[in-house]
C-alpha cells in the first residue's frame, strides 16, 4: 500500500493538480473567481480524504467497476474491521443473506407508527443487493472471513423517517423502468443505496449527456466511468471516484433540507466509527470505510478519526420495527432508484465480462444459492491505463488519469457479431419478420452509431438502439419490443428468492401447511392446484389456509377458480390459482405482523372494527370473515357487540344497504346453525330497528341520502319486524316514524306510498288511484319514471308489490301515445338498469308469472289487474252464532285445541250437539267475529 493510501503523502502531492486546474480557471473564467474555488475545492476534498488515517472506499451503487475494485481490495488489505454505509439496524439480517438467491432486498418494516404521523403507516425501508455491486463484496468478505467485524454505521431506519418526509408521489423518471409486476417487488418502501451518485444539479446533467453523446445517465456512466475504471489501479479509482463525488456535491443546488440530511448522515456514521474504535481499541490502519462517493468527499467537522464529537444521536422513536429479506429484481431496483430500464442487467453481465477479462476472484458467501462457481483465477493482464499511471507520482494519480486521452477500446467483431444474430433469433420468437439481412444491420449500424458517438466499441446501448433502428416495425407482434427483447439478451431481469431458511415463521408455516399440495410454492407463475377434498379429507385444512391467504394477500396470489366458501358449507372439490412465489413479498410482510395467518387475520378484523371511522356495515363484514376463515365464535361475537356500538352511534343511512344484506345473512347462519341467536344479534335488530325508526323521517328528506338507502332502512325495519316485536319493540313508533315523512321528491314519495301499503293505511285501490292518476295529469308524465324507481326499490321492503309494479309499468305502455312514451322512454330505461339491477330479476320473475306464455295468446290475454276475483266478505248474519255452529260443530278439534292452550274455560253449547265436556263454546260465544269471517270466507252455510 503507498503513501497515499495510508495518508502519508506530503502536503504537496497535490500541487500540481492545483497549479494546472489555476491556469484553466484563468482561461475559462478570465480571472480567479468562483470556478476557481469550485476546481480547487474538489482537489483539496480529494486531498482530505487521502490523508485520512481510515481508509476511506468511495464506491457507487450497482456499478461492476466498485466491485471489481472491491474485491481487489480486500484480497489486498484483508483489513479486520469492515464499515459500511448501511441502516445499521439491519446488520443481523445480513447472515441470512446465504441462505437467498440474489438480487433481494434488506426491509425493515413498521406496520404500526409511535412517534410519527399515522397517515405514513406503513413504514418501509428497503435496501437491494446484488453480486455486482460493492457492498455484496465486503459482506460476503467480513462475514466468510474469521476474526473480520462488519459494521454498519449509517442512520437507523427510524431515523430515515425522521430526518426526512414521506416520499411524495413525484413525477416519474424518464430513465425508469416500466411499471411492471417485476418492478413493485419493493412495493412503496423507500429505497437506501450505497453510492448515490448522480449530479443532483439538472442544467449540468444535461450538458454531461449532451456532450457525452448518450440518452441517460446510466450510459454516461457506462461509457465515461465504468469502462475508464475498469482496469485502473486502486488508487486511481479511489482518487476519480472523489473527485466524482466531490464535484456532484459542489454542483449540487443549494436545497437547504437536503443539504442537512447528506451532512447529518456523514456526522452520524463518524460518530458511530469513532465510538466504535474507542471501544475496540482497533488501529484505523486495519479499517476500511465502505461509502458513497457522494458522502467521502465530506467537508463536516466530524469528518475523520481525529473529527470533532459535537453531534449528538437523536434517540430513537417507539415505533417497533421489524426486519426481513424479500425477493428483488434488476427491475425493481431500476424502478425505485430512477435508473435507465435494463442498466442493471447490462451491469450484470459487465461484471461477469470483468471477472472473466481480469482474472479476480469475487468474494462470495458459501452456500450462496444461484450464483456460479468460481474458476481458478489466472494471472491479470495488465493494462495500459495502468502502466501509465504507474509512470507518474504514485500520491497524485488524478493528473495522469486526467490528461490521458480515453482508451479507444478495439472492436470486438466476435462479440457484436454474436449479439447480432441472438438479437435476430430472440426478434423471429417474438413474432417479427427478421432475418440474415437484419442482422448485417444491426452489426453495421452499431459500429455507425458507435464512430457517430466518437468511440470505436460499440456499447450494449449503441447496439440497442442499433437493433431498434433495424427490427423495430410499426407495431410490436408479441409481448415484447425489440428494446426488452435487448435486455432480456444482454442478461435479462433477474429475480431474487429469499430461501425457505431465511423466511419469517409465519411464511415457512404457510409452506408447510401447503406441502400436501405438491407444488413448488416459491416458484415464480401461476401454478393450479387441485383439491379433492372428498377423497383426500386432510386437504380441507390447506383449503383453509388458502381462503385465508386470499383474504390476506393481494388479488392473483390465490385465485379461487373453482369452489365457493359460504355459512355452514363444508368443500368437496376446490381449484386453485396459485402465484406465491410471485407475491413473495407480500407473504413475507404478513410475517412481519404475526406468527400465524390466523393470528394476522384475527389482529386486522379488530383493528378494522375498531378504527375511528369504522361504520357497521365494515364492522360486520368482520364478523362475517371471522366466521368463515377462522371458524371463531368468540371473535365473531366481540366484534358483534362492536358493530351493535358503532350502529348506536352513527348519524347517517349510507351504510344501510350493507346493514341489511348482511345482518341477513348472519340471521340466516345462526338460525340454521344454532338453537339460539346470539345475545348481541337480538340487541343489535332491537337497536336497529328503533335507530331506523329515528332516522325515517329525516331521510325522507334529506338530500343526501339515496332512494336506495331509504328503501334498505324499510327493508330493515320490515324484515326484522317479527324478530324485533318478539323482542320487546312497539310497532307504534314505526308508524309514528312514518306518520312524521313528508317527501317531496317523486321516488320517495312512491316508496313512501308503498310502506303505507304495506302497514295498511293505504289500500291498493287507493295506490291504484293514485298511479292512474299520474298518468292523466301531464304536468306529473316527466316524472313517472322517477316514481317508478320508487317502487322499484320499494321491492326490497315490500316485495309483496312486485304484481303492482309490472302493474305500473305496463299501464304507462297501455295507455300512454307514442308522442308522451318515448321521450321518457330511455329515460325510464336508465332509471331502472341503473336504480334497480339487483332487484330487477324479481320484476322480470313477477312478469313472466303474469303475462301469457305465448304471442298468439296475447291479443286475447286480459290483465289480472282489470278485475277483482277475490270474494267480497259478506255481512254477518243477525244471529251471531248460525254460521259459525256448522263450521265448529263439525270441525271441533281446532277450537277445543286452541282453547285448551289458553286455558279458556267453557263448554259446548248448541241446540244441535251438546258438548257439555267441551271448553269451546264460551270461547265462541265471547268472540264470534273470527269465526263469522273464516265460515263466511269458505262459503259455509248457516247451521
Amino acid at each position: 500500500m503507498n503513501g497515499g493510501t495510508n495518508g502519508g503523502t506530503s502536503g504537496g502531492a497535490f500541487d500540481a493538480l492545483r497549479g494546472q486546474l489555476h491556469e484553466a480557471a484563468l482561461t475559462f473564467a478570465d480571472g480567479p473567481g468562483a470556478l476557481e474555488g469550485i476546481l480547487r475545492g474538489i482537489v483539496d476534498d480529494v486531498e482530505r480524504a487521502v490523508r485520512e488515517p481510515l481508509e476511506i472506499f468511495p464506491v457507487c451503487h450497482h456499478s461492476p467497476a466498485s466491485a471489481l475494485a472491491m474485491a481487489r481490495r480486500l484480497r489486498e488489505k484483508q483489513p479486520k474491521v469492515v464499515y459500511l454505509e448501511l441502516c445499521e439496524d439491519m446488520a443481523p439480517l445480513l447472515t441470512e443473506l446465504r441462505n437467498c438467491r440474489l438480487p433481494v432486498a434488506v426491509q425493515a418494516f413498521a406496520g404500526e407508527v409511535d412517534g410519527f404521523p399515522a397517515d405514513w403507516s406503513p413504514l418501509s425501508v428497503v435496501a437491494p443487493v446484488t453480486e455486482a455491486s460493492a457492498e455484496y463484496q465486503a459482506i460476503a468478505y467480513a462475514l466468510d472471513t474469521p476474526g473480520v467485524e462488519l459494521v454498519l454505521v449509517d442512520r437507523s431506519s427510524d431515523h430515515v423517517f425522521q430526518w426526512e418526509t414521506p416520499p411524495a408521489a413525484e413525477g416519474a423518471d424518464p430513465d425508469a423502468a416500466p411499471a411492471d409486476e417485476e418492478s413493485a417487488l419493493h412495493g412503496d418502501a423507500v429505497g437506501v443505496e450505497i453510492g448515490d451518485l448522480r449530479p443532483r444539479f439538472a442544467e449540468l446533467e444535461e450538458h454531461l449527456l449532451r456532450h457525452g453523446r448518450v440518452r441517460h445517465w446510466s450510459e454516461w456512466w457506462h461509457q465515461y466511468v465504468e469502462v475508464p475504471l475498469g482496469d485502473g489501479d486502486h488508487d486511481t479509482y479511489r482518487q476519480v471516484m472523489l473527485l466524482i463525488g466531490s464535484l456532484f456535491r459542489r454542483l449540487a443546488p443549494g436545497d437547504a433540507r437536503r443539504v442537512r440530511v447528506d451532512e447529518d448522515r456523514e456526522r452520524y456514521m463518524w460518530t458511530r466509527m469513532r465510538e466504535h474504535l474507542a471501544a475496540t481499541g482497533t488501529d484505523p490502519a486495519d479499517c476500511l470505510y465502505v461509502c458513497g462517493a457522494f458522502h467521502a468527499a465530506s467537508r463536516v467537522a466530524e469528518f475523520g478519526v481525529h473529527g470533532s464529537d459535537t453531534f449528538t444521536i437523536t434517540p430513537r422513536t417507539p415505533t417497533k420495527w421489524l426486519h426481513g429479506l424479500i425477493p428483488s429484481s434488476h427491475a425493481a431496483i431500476e424502478a425505485q432508484f430512477g435508473l435507465a430500464a435494463g442498466s442493471v442487467s447490462i451491469a450484470a453481465t459487465e461484471w461477469a465480462k470483468n471477472l472473466k477479462r481480469t482474472g479476480v476472484k469475487p468474494y462470495r458467501l458459501a452456500g450462496q444459492a444461484g450464483t456460479k462457481k468460481t474458476t481458478r483465477p489466472r494471472k491479470a493482464v495488465p493494462a495500459a491505463a495502468a502502466a501509465a499511471a504507474a509512470a507518474s507520482d504514485p500520491a497524485d494519480r488524478l493528473t495522469g488519469f486526467l490528461q490521458r486521452p480515453p482508451a479507444l477500446d478495439p472492436l470486438d467483431e466476435a462479440e457484436l457479431l454474436g449479439w447480432s444474430v441472438d438479437i435476430v433469433r430472440a426478434a423471429r420468437r417474438s413474432g417479427y419478420l427478421a432475418s440474415t439481412a437484419d442482422a448485417i444491420a444491426v452489426f453495421e449500424t452499431s459500429i455507425l452509431l458507435a464512430g457517430m458517438r466518437d468511440r470505436v466499441k460499440p456499447t450494449p446501448y449503441d447496439f440497442q438502439d442499433a437493433a431498434i433502428t433495424c427490427i423495430e416495425k410499426d407495431a410490436v407482434p408479441g409481448r415484447r419490443d425489440v428494446r426488452r427483447l435487448v435486455e432480456i439478451m444482454m442478461g435479462g431481469d433477474r429475480i431474487g428468492r429469499v430461501g425457505y431458511d431465511a423466511l419469517p415463521p409465519l411464511a415457512r408455516d404457510v409452506h408447510d401447511r401447503l406441502a400436501p399440495l405438491g407444488l413448488r410454492l416459491q416458484q415464480r407463475g401461476v401454478q393450479r392446484a387441485l383439491l379433492d377434498i372428498a377423497a383426500r379429507p386432510e386437504l380441507e385444512r390447506c383449503s383453509d389456509v388458502l381462503w385465508t391467504l386470499r383474504r390476506l394477500l393481494p388479488h392473483g396470489a390465490a385465485r379461487i377458480v373453482m369452489g365457493d366458501r359460504g355459512f355452514g358449507e363444508r368443500p368437496i372439490q376446490e381449484s386453485w390459482d396459485l402465484a406465491l412465489g410471485t407475491h413473495e413479498r407480500a407473504l413475507i410482510e404478513l410475517g412481519y405482523e404475526g406468527v400465524s395467518i390466523e393470528q394476522v387475520l384475527e389482529q386486522r378484523l379488530r383493528r378494522t372494527a375498531y378504527a375511528p371511522q369504522a361504520t357497521a356495515a365494515q364492522v360486520l363484514e368482520a364478523v362475517e370473515d371471522a366466521i368463515l376463515y377462522l371458524r371463531s365464535r368468540r371473535l365473531a361475537d366481540e366484534l358483534g357487540t362492536r358493530a351493535l356500538e358503532v350502529l348506536s352511534g352513527e348519524r347517517s343511512v349510507d351504510g344501510a344497504p350493507e346493514v341489511l344484506r348482511r345482518i341477513r345473512r348472519l340471521l340466516t347462519h345462526y338460525r340454521t346453525s344454532e338453537p339460539v341467536l346470539p345475545p348481541w344479534i337480538e340487541s343489535f335488530v332491537k337497536t336497529g330497528y328503533a335507530h331506523y325508526c329515528t332516522l325515517l323521517p329525516t331521510a325522507f328528506t334529506d338530500e343526501d341520502a339515496t332512494v336506495r338507502q331509504v328503501g334498505a332502512m324499510l327493508g330493515f325495519l320490515f324484515g326484522m319486524e317479527h324478530l324485533a316485536l318478539s323482542l320487546g319493540c312497539d310497532r307504534a313508533q314505526l308508524e309514528l316514524a312514518l306518520a312524521q315523512c313528508h317527501p317531496q321528491e317523486p321516488s320517495r314519495t312512491a316508496l313512501l306510498w308503498a310502506a303505507q301499503t304495506h302497514l295498511g293505511t293505504l289500500s291498493r285501490p287507493a295506490l291504484r288511484s293514485r298511479c292512474d292518476g299520474l298518468l292523466a295529469d301531464p304536468l306529473a308524465l316527466p316524472a313517472y319514471p322517477r316514481y317508478l324507481s320508487g317502487f322499484l326499490h320499494a321491492l326490497e321492503p315490500v316485495p309483496a308489490l312486485a304484481d303492482f309494479v309490472v302493474e305500473a309499468v305496463s299501464n304507462a305502455f297501455a295507455r300512454l301515445p307514442d308522442p308522451v312514451l318515448l321521450p321518457w322512454l330511455p329515460t325510464l330505461i336508465t332509471t331502472l338498469r341503473a336504480d334497480g339491477a339487483e332487484l330487477a330479476p324479481l320484476l322480470i320473475r313477477e312478469a313472466a308469472r303474469l303475462f301469457p306464455p305465448a304471442l298468439q295468446d296475447l291479443d286475447a290475454w286480459t290483465p289480472p289487474w282489470l278485475h277483482d276475483h277475490r270474494p267480497a266478505l259478506s255481512p254477518a248474519p243477525e244471529s251471531s252464532t248460525a254460521q259459525p255452529l256448522a263450521l265448529l260443530t263439525s270441525h271441533p278439534a281446532t277450537c277445543d285445541a286452541l282453547a285448551a292452550h289458553l286455558t279458556y274455560p267453557g263448554t259446548w253449547a248448541t241446540s244441535a250437539t251438546p258438548r257439555p265436556e267441551a271448553p269451546g263454546t264460551s270461547l265462541l260465544t265471547h268472540h264470534p267475529a273470527t269465526t263469522e269471517a273464516l265460515a263466511a270466507l269458505l262459503a259455509i252455510p248457516a247451521g
